[in-house]
């Protein structure tokens, strides 16, 4: 990073490479809230009208049948919002390989890494497409079961005992599932573009590779994910501590995605190379300096 972006420093390199970073990380979502308590909040709590809360869905599906116009419009605004997200995600995914493209052979490149990996970058976005839907299915199908389970509970349908096996069992498996769906990001993007770009091969093709690797390698892999959690978050709070330091100036224009990308193109630009330096490695079949292979067909 230092010797790519710093020696000697180009902003027309810096800009160009900060694109296709800002364009890589479109679809990676981000951003936190925070919030404070006071003493208020056990009363509310107390207080809350659960048969109201739970009788919520019912109303809403009333009051959809009741105002057509506004049901049509709700549709049409998720439809919407929709082909939005299938724009971005397919923009990232060919996206991911023109920064990869950039950090790999140190150039500043916008157009070629487009043109040249559309079916790598086409393949990204329908595997990321899909799993996409089997995640949102997965946790609105789990969410559906908990609140049916959490209104007999309510209700006094369950005995004391289904009551505490019931949300162990449910915190836990939320859980397990971040965990799972967390680790698959951090390979898709960490490993699994790379092993694509470097063998021109589909997304499919590549975490056969990857999974051989893994399962031969398993403790490494967690501890790099757990490394990546940690790295993560540090990084957030040194970012946001400067950006506080500014009186919220930085904070604010950190809020603007290019802009955010610009400024931090050496955090981005270190830890794709850190994915890439790791996966090198295991050999000259993961190494990314290497030649990479022809074009397969996808």
């Amino acid at each position: 990073m230092k010797k790519s972006l710093f020696q000697p420093f180009n902003l027309s390199k810096w800009i160009n490479v900060g694109f296709t970073a800002f364009l890589a990380g479109l679809a990676d979502c981000g951003g936190g809230s925070g919030g404070g308590g006071n003493s208020n909040i056990g009363n509310k709590v107390q207080n809350f009208d659960w048969n109201e809360f739970y009788s919520f869905p019912s109303l809403v599906q009333d009051w959809l049948i009741e105002h057509p116009f506004w049901f049509a419009l709700i549709i049409t605004g998720l439809l919407f919002l929709v082909v939005v997200a299938v724009i971005i995600t397919w923009v990232s995914s060919r996206g991911k390989f023109m920064f990869l493209q950039n950090v790999v052979k140190n150039e500043e490149e916008i157009v070629k890494p487009w043109n040249e990996y559309r079916k790598e970058g086409n393949s990204l976005f329908w595997w990321q497409f899909i799993y996409g839907w089997i995640v949102l299915l997965i946790f609105v199908l789990l969410a559906i079961y908990g609140f049916g389970v959490a209104k007999n509970i309510h209700n006094g349908v369950l005995p004391e005992v289904s009551k505490i096996s019931f949300i162990i069992g449910f915190v836990t498996t939320i859980i397990a599932l971040l965990i799972i769906f967390g680790y698959i990001s951090i390979f898709l993007n960490d490993f699994i573009v790379p092993i694509m770009y470097k063998y021109r091969i589909s997304a499919t093709k590549a975490w056969s590779k990857l999974l051989s690797l893994i399962i031969s390698n398993l403790g490494v892999f967690i501890v790099y994910g757990l490394f990546v959690f940690i790295l993560t978050i540090a990084i957030v709070i040194i970012v946001l501590i400067a950006a506080l330091a500014t009186c919220c100036i930085g904070l604010i224009l950190l809020m603007i995605p290019f802009i955010n990308a610009v400024v931090l193109l050496p955090i981005s630009y270190t830890y794709r190379a850190f994915s890439i330096e790791f996966l090198a490695q295991f050999g000259s079949d993961f190494d990314l300096a290497e030649n990479t292979i022809e074009v397969e067909n996808i």
